[in-house]
């Protein structure tokens, strides 16, 4: 895809639009979202990549299409899988309650920020260097290897090089000041809202380094794989009210994405194989990837549903939560 400036100038400015308009919203009014206000905006974020996707099926073709649908899928997956973190990093922070919208989208943006810079240095070096596909199929089979025995509820934060940094540097207040990252106290001081923010933005960007070289195992062209990240990162803060108390029931979910990344990783090792003049390693048609991604994602679900009913069940618990109403980051002193 040969695509002018303007396309990509014209493409930026629509999610920029989008995200001010959902900026504006939410400073207007902090609050927690209700149910149906998640409802609605996870529906048009899913709704608009969809017709990006159908844009793309029409103007460019069922390849890029095809590459789009499963490189979003995959991104929005993991995107899914990385709320379990921003839950602790909220409760670790005890992010006012009407403020954790605002957190979140500032969090978002600042990683779709980092990403994009992630995605022109990988497009580049992808560009110029074969043979790193053979290290990023390497390293995705690693990380499904090492998700399969991965347990969500022993996950404990901790606080990356960044956001140590930033303690060091910066000083900070102990308590929250409404929503303002900073203060004046006798001295300019940075306020939790800050380090929380630059806490999750930064922690996406480390989950990135297995989300990037996926997709890249997907299509290697820089449009699709920026376009994906950033439809997966857009619908995230809606998708964390309205799936807060369904993550818990998403038992499987570890184990459904490392089947995932350990198949890219071995179709990205087979395909740099077959450029290099291997006669018997295949080229996986995107057909038969964005199959094996859903597949594998509805699989995960349904058994893991099924699993959280059968453990409610024989522990004579209710399994229906309304998950808007109910706080899916209390801390143990709440509780």
């Amino acid at each position: 895809m040969n695509l002018p400036a303007w396309v990509w100038l014209a493409t930026i400015g629509g999610f920029a639009i989008v995200l001010a308009l959902d900026f504006y919203l939410v400073a207007r009014n902090p609050r927690e979202p209700s149910f149906r206000e998640c409802v609605a905006w996870v529906s048009f974020y899913v709704a608009l990549a969809i017709a990006f996707g159908c844009g793309l099926l029409f103007v460019s073709g069922a390849q890029h299409g095809g590459e789009f649908f499963a490189g979003w899928i995959t991104e929005y997956s993991l995107s899914v899988d990385n709320l379990f973190v921003f839950i602790l990093i909220m409760s670790r922070f005890r992010v006012p309650r009407q403020y954790r919208q605002k957190v979140l989208l500032i969090g978002i943006v600042l990683a779709l920020l980092m990403r994009g810079a992630f995605i022109a240095a990988g497009a580049e070096a992808v560009a110029r260097f074969d043979w790193l596909f053979y290290v990023f199929g390497a390293f995705l089979v690693y990380t499904a290897w090492k998700l399969i025995g991965h347990e969500e509820d022993e996950a404990e934060f901790s606080e990356n090089a960044a956001l140590r940094a930033v303690r060091r540097v910066l000083p900070t207040t102990d308590t929250y000041y409404g929503a303002r990252l900073t203060v004046h106290l006798g001295r300019r001081m940075v306020t939790p809202m800050l380090i929380v923010m630059v806490a999750i933005g930064t922690t996406d960007l480390l989950f990135a380094l297995d989300s990037i070289p996926a997709i890249f195992g997907l299509t290697k062209e820089p449009y699709l794989v920026f376009t994906a990240n950033a439809f997966a990162l857009m619908g995230l803060r809606q998708l964390f009210f309205l799936i807060g108390g369904l993550l818990d029931r998403l038992v499987y979910l570890s184990k459904g994405l490392s089947v995932v990344l350990a198949f890219i990783g071995v179709k990205l090792i087979l395909e740099a194989m077959h450029h290099d003049g291997v006669s018997w390693a295949p080229e996986i048609p995107i057909l038969v990837s964005l199959g094996v991604i859903l597949g594998t994602l509805a699989v995960t679900t349904v058994l893991s549903l099924m699993k959280s009913a059968r453990d409610a069940k024989a522990a004579g618990e209710p399994l229906e939560e309304d998950s808007a109403s109910s706080d899916p980051v209390r801390s143990d002193s709440e509780r």
